[in-house]
């Protein structure tokens, strides 16, 4: 039976999945593995239907090594689901910006990696890993078909107002703009909460909260991306795990004039040691949690304070809110930032079921019968996503 491998390279994770070319449900990957690159030894975690390893460390810190290592227990060793390479037909691929070029998954070619290259600028937590891993897997699998599916392409239905910086309009001429990410992960979850909501006659409002090492809101009306907090690049929008979000830009003229900072530093500063880490000491938020120090507290205060405020800000977007989302790594996990944030968006009519918060490692939703917004915690399943778009591309 052919099958489909997807890539997800994140900015501190790589996850791959098997699929068969009959993808019934998200759940029906055949494979699974999940590499973590942000602690001092990498590590990676299988899945084989119900058997899961515990996390193994990595014989390598290189990042290519690593995959290869991880990709052969395809057909070595006890998680193996197939005899060899030969098996597998199509490669997946996710791939963070597109920018104007891309708005719906493409054959890879040398244009097509060259354009992903030259977009690395807007994108350089992702991009580049992105690239690295197309042309590692192509060595690996070099005569089959590969794939990029854009997390930009979500974001092409926003508006212009939306869109549009108020900035000189010679630079949104020369596409400078709002270009939205992780639409792969949005999308999923506007449909998976389609299938919990009754049919109503007014337009559904969903706010989608992608948060994980990156994260962002989306604004969606009846599925299709209405409004978004990241923008021209992954930066903009809420706190993250190693990156600021939205700051004053005369902070960044300042540094420049005053403290003597070159642009390849401040890059480095803004995309890697800010945000949780730069205020907490960490991008881990379970070590936020477990630190219960002074600068770790202020940290926590400061993500759930940006993101209800991104909430609301995306709630006046969308005139309204009829559910909420949580998603991600930290969406999806962390029960007290779900709770505490909730409380703090009461008045929007969000009632929370503080039992239905806590456990469960299942889709579910997690507001009181009655509450006039319901909440919901869906496992976002971008690897399926890709998977689907590629055969859609084949068919």
């Amino acid at each position: 039976m052919p099958k489909v491998l997807v890539m997800n390279a994140g900015s501190s994770s790589h996850k791959l999945s098997l699929f068969s070319d009959k993808i019934e449900n998200a759940r029906s990957a055949l494979w699974k593995a999940h590499i973590e690159w942000g602690k001092k030894n990498p590590s990676y975690t299988l899945k084989n239907g119900s058997q899961e390893s515990n996390p193994i460390y990595l014989q390598t810190t290189s990042v290519k090594q690593g995959i290869q290592e991880v990709i052969e227990k395809l057909w070595i060793g006890d998680f193996a689901v197939i005899k060899g390479v030969h098996e597998i037909e199509w490669i997946g691929h996710r791939v963070v910006h597109g920018g104007s070029l891309f708005h719906q998954p493409v054959l890879i070619n040398a244009s097509v990696k060259k354009d992903i290259s030259n977009l690395s600028s807007l994108a350089p937590l992702h991009n580049p890993i992105n690239l690295e891993g197309i042309e590692l897997l192509e060595k690996i699998f070099p005569s089959i078909p590969h794939f990029a599916v854009f997390d930009t392409a979500f974001h092409r239905t926003m508006r212009e107002e939306i869109k549009t910086y108020p900035i000189p309009y010679e630079w949104r001429e020369k596409g400078i703009e709002r270009y939205g990410f992780h639409g792969i992960s949005h999308s999923y979850c506007a449909k998976q909460i389609k299938k919990w909501i009754k049919p109503q006659e007014t337009p559904f409002k969903l706010i989608n909260c992608h948060l994980g090492n990156g994260a962002s809101l989306c604004a969606i009306q009846d599925g299709f991306s209405i409004d978004t907090t990241m923008g021209f690049t992954p930066m903009e929008g809420l706190m993250m795990g190693t990156r600021s979000g939205s700051i004053d830009p005369g902070i960044l003229i300042y540094c420049l004039r005053n403290k003597n900072l070159s642009l390849e530093e401040l890059d480095h500063l803004l995309n890697f040691e800010s945000g949780l880490k730069g205020i907490g000491g960490t991008s881990d938020m379970r070590e936020i949690h477990a630190f219960k120090n002074k600068q770790s507290q202020l940290a926590l205060d400061m993500y759930i304070y940006r993101l209800k405020t991104g909430i609301g800000a995306m709630t006046a977007s969308l005139g309204g809110i009829d559910a909420l989302c949580f998603t991600g790594g930290i969406g999806e996990n962390d029960s007290y930032l779900r709770k505490k944030t909730c409380e703090e968006l009461a008045y929007l009519g969000i009632q929370l079921d503080l039992q239905k918060n806590q456990g469960g490692n299942q889709d579910r939703e997690i507001s009181l019968r009655d509450s006039p917004v319901k909440v919901f915690v869906i496992h976002t399943q971008e690897e399926w996503m890709i998977a689907k778009s590629c055969l859609e591309c084949l068919t």
